[in-house]
């Protein structure tokens, strides 16, 4: 399979320093933790606001969300939620380019997060400019781009995919005979490639959570724990990918811990997702693959340094003052983004993927 230039190592760089330095939010006592709840939930009726929750962020903020009303799941059930729920206001507990498909599909709606800074590394390691010139280097090739993308990067593709359907979109357009440029996450890309046989140019993007997971602390772990099954998000690199028993999005990986039979699961993705996966399947023993050992320096250690950022204060405070937290689009960005989009949510419900 082709690929695009590697990242620059100055941009790379540029993103660990970043995943670095990501603020972490105060430890709570149980006293201050039932407090917030109450004012946050007391705010989203003020407000009628709806909590619209990824599953790697803390699991307090899972629970709240929960007994809320609102939805924790993967971004693409995040997408389709907001687009659904009647609320005036979304606030989007996730990262960025979460809250910007909020409001792309929602442009009458306000959306709001409770930090902007809550990036995304695959998003910043597929910056507009360089993207859009290398897809004009390549204009007959259809532009699939993964949701964790800029608005504009969206805005400039044919096609946005979620890690839960860029198999089978993908897959639709190969049976077409189109051929593809896939950005920006890499292993991802390598992923849907050996799946449908696509011609596929791979932008080399990364999530600094998933690239860290390394095939021989998998092994190590799996020599410890020798009944034990793995289950890994595509995110992760191909020598991880092709050790586990199942592949999937964090939907399909909670399903698979469900469906498992092994007492013990070893899970490649961000250890966020063990609240969901602990209620879907409480009798399993969860293990998370390492990233720290002789192959490997912990930038991420197993979860999302941005993801990390959302936190009970943050969130009540911007449902209190939302100013400098709303999400806002140029609206000529926001018109072309909203057409893939559609085109993914369309295809999507078409296949009953939600």
């Amino acid at each position: 399979m082709a690929k695009a230039p590697e990242i620059p190592l100055q941009l790379v760089e540029e993103i660990r320093s970043k995943a670095l330095s990501a603020p972490r939010p105060r430890s709570l006592t149980p006293g201050q933790r039932d407090a917030l709840f109450e004012k946050i939930e007391s705010l989203l009726k003020q407000k009628n606001a709806v909590l619209i929750t990824h599953y790697y962020v803390d699991e307090q903020l899972q629970i709240l969300t929960d007994a809320t009303g609102g939805y924790v799941g993967d971004s693409l059930g995040m997408a389709d939620f907001g687009n659904r729920h009647p609320a005036t206001m979304l606030v989007v507990v996730g990262v960025r380019f979460m809250g910007e498909s909020a409001k792309i599909l929602n442009p009458e709606k306000r959306v709001v997060m409770p930090d902007l800074v809550a990036d995304c590394s695959l998003d910043l390691s597929c910056p507009i400019d360089s993207f859009s010139a290398f897809c004009d280097q390549h204009p007959d090739r259809t532009v699939v781009v993964y949701a964790n993308t800029s608005a504009e990067v969206k805005a400039r593709s044919d096609w946005v995919v979620t890690s839960s359907n860029a198999v089978d979109i993908v897959a639709y357009l190969h049976g077409r005979g189109e051929k593809i440029i896939f950005a920006p996450d890499r292993h991802l890309g390598n992923y849907v490639q050996k799946k449908t046989g696509a011609d596929i140019i791979n932008w080399q993007g990364f999530c600094v959570v998933h690239d860290e997971f390394k095939a021989s602390e998998l092994r190590r772990l799996m020599q410890e724990h020798p009944d034990a099954q793995v289950i890994a998000h595509p995110e992760s690199p191909a020598e991880v990918l092709a050790m586990a028993d199942a592949i999937g999005s964090t939907t399909q990986l909670i399903n698979a811990a469900k469906a498992s039979k092994a007492e013990t699961l070893i899970v490649a993705t961000d250890f966020g997702l063990f609240h969901k996966m602990h209620q879907a399947a409480p009798d399993k023993k969860l293990l998370a693959v390492p990233t720290g050992g002789d192959s490997a320096a912990c930038v991420s250690c197993a979860h999302c340094p941005w993801m990390a950022i959302n936190s009970l204060d943050n969130l009540a405070a911007v449902l209190e003052d939302s100013q400098g937290h709303e999400i806002t689009i140029e609206e000529s960005v926001r018109r072309n983004a909203m057409v893939p989009i559609e085109r993914m949510l369309e295809f999507s419900r078409s296949q009953g993927k939600v």
